[in-house]
């Protein structure tokens, strides 16, 4: 079901369609109808360069799962469906909108000179409409899921402000949630700011809020950089908000892994590790067998039939589908392809935008190039390549062999060592065999040349004209025995 924010609009039409109110105008409110006739619009923080990454690269383009880390927060936030986000961005503006590309429900916005959080909200606010209530995310806090957003901006009941919490056994590096006697939120400290008896609380700050976009306007211009950092701080709206007899609201997060930031290296590699045994772990109730979910990467998207089974140290990229009963081997890559029922995949192999039917056998070691395609029981063994190539029905590479852009028929062997030369230093060319033929082991076929049906090339051959249906070739030169050779001996000294 949706958010109940999103169906602000289309309850506005639903009125207009049955005679009540105007068109465009939403209908009126009751005391209860905040939450339900809101709009919802997002601000994402990704201005930083992130120092501790040491990189060149803006923090929120690293990746995570193969993806940047604002791209993981921008479809999570895409799944409240709001009216728009904006992300606030500054250190390498233009490689991050180059990077996400651009969007029409996305409001890019540069923060020139990065003065603090509050700042950065405060360069947002002027492209949001007053009534709107704001959601405040960041661009380097990647694993926060749709669920705990949702309970956030409902938190919101009838107005005021809502905060994101979570308590940390460790909670060093993170703004302190400070209660008052009523046990009501009354400020957040920052860590570099905070007595000792602040360090203590355990309970943190995540950063992520929402409240009134009018509200923050107001508290914001009170906001003042008079602190260690000199920099405006948007949590000091808390403070704003109690002063002007706002309720603060708080929720807790259920798993504080969700707030992690990403700020070096290390907290990168882990957040990486947390995502993938997320994905595991969803994969495993939906059906998959992973030997270990640990050794398992899942970077973009798998889809899966009936009782696959999945060894250690698989990787999958971009968009791959298994059919049933498929069986990957370990240290395997597999990059945009399909796999039809019964396809097994041996040890270290690489497989990229390739589509194989059923109950084929690659590798071990085999590489899979783009534009492959194996109908149904053909094989590709160990150091076989693979690119632009067809390979029909039952027909068979078994090792050490490089087809490229070639059409194989159906039931045709390739030795040892065969190889396509399909490029003559400026273009490719095309390699045709046909059904039922056998190629010896260490043939040449230079392109382009066609094999017809049911031919056989003996092994070690150079093959540069077409060979006729049914019939041997063979392009070795005749073997000689000299009697009288000797092999050459070292002098000695």
């Amino acid at each position: 079901m949706p958010p109940l924010w999103s169906w602000r609009p289309r309850l506005s039409k639903a009125f207009t369609e049955f005679g009540f109110g105007t068109p465009g105008v939403p209908p009126p409110r009751s005391d209860c109808s905040n939450i339900l006739f809101m709009t919802l619009e997002v601000i994402v923080l990704a201005a930083g360069k992130g120092t501790r990454m040491r990189s060149a690269l803006p923090k929120v383009l690293h990746r995570l799962a193969g993806r940047p880390l604002l791209d993981h927060v921008l479809r999570t936030a895409a799944l409240l469906e709001p009216a728009r986000i904006h992300v606030v961005c500054g250190y390498g503006a233009q490689a991050v909108r180059e990077q996400l590309g651009e969007s029409g429900n996305i409001n890019w916005v540069e923060q020139v000179e990065q003065l603090g959080t509050g700042h950065a909200v405060s360069q947002a606010l002027p492209h949001i409409s007053p009534g709107a209530t704001i959601l405040v995310l960041y661009g380097d806090v990647p694993l926060v899921r749709e669920n705990t957003l949702n309970t956030l901006v409902t938190a919101l009941g009838s107005g005021g402000l809502a905060l994101l919490t979570a308590e940390l056994s460790d909670p060093t590096g993170y703004g302190r949630i400070v209660r008052g006697d009523n046990g009501d939120v009354i400020a957040i400290v920052e860590e570099r700011d905070a007595s000792e008896a602040e360090r203590a609380i355990l309970e943190i700050n995540t950063g992520l809020m929402a409240g009134s976009a009018e509200q923050f306007s107001a508290w914001l211009s009170e906001v003042d950089n008079v602190n260690r950092q000199g920099e405006y701080y948007l949590t000091d709206v808390v403070g704003c908000a109690v002063r002007s007899g706002v309720t603060v609201s708080s929720v807790s997060c259920a798993d504080p892994a969700e707030i992690n930031g990403i700020n070096s290296r290390a907290e990168l590699a882990q957040a990486e590790r947390f995502f993938q045994l997320r994905q595991a772990d969803s994969l495993m109730s939906a059906g998959l067998t992973l030997y270990d979910p640990a050794r398992f990467d899942l970077r973009g998207q798998l889809s899966f039939a009936d009782d696959c089974e999945i060894d250690v140290n698989v990787v999958f990229e971009g968009t791959v589908t298994l059919g049933s009963k498929v069986r990957v081997g370990p240290n395997c890559q597999i990059i945009d392809s399909e796999l039809g029922d019964g396809v097994e995949v041996r040890a270290s192999s690489v497989i990229e935008g390739a589509k194989i039917a059923a109950n084929c056998t690659i590798g071990p070691f085999a590489r899979l190039r783009p534009g492959t395609t194996l109908a149904t029981g053909a094989r590709v063994g160990n150091f076989v390549e693979t690119k632009n190539a067809a390979l029909g029905k039952d027909s068979k590479a078994s090792h050490l062999a490089y087809v490229g852009d070639a059409q194989i028929g159906q039931r045709v062997n390739i030795g040892a060592g065969v190889i396509t030369c399909n490029y003559d230093g400026a273009n490719k060319h095309q390699t045709h065999i046909g059904d039922d033929a056998f190629i010896g082991s260490n043939t040449a076929l230079v392109a382009p040349v066609t094999v017809g049906d049911g031919a056989t090339i003996g092994a070690g051959s150079a093959i540069s004209r077409d060979i006729p249906p049914g019939q041997l070739v063979l392009t070795r030169a005749d073997q000689k025995t000299r009697d009288d050779w000797q092999r050459p001996q070292k002098k000695k000294d």
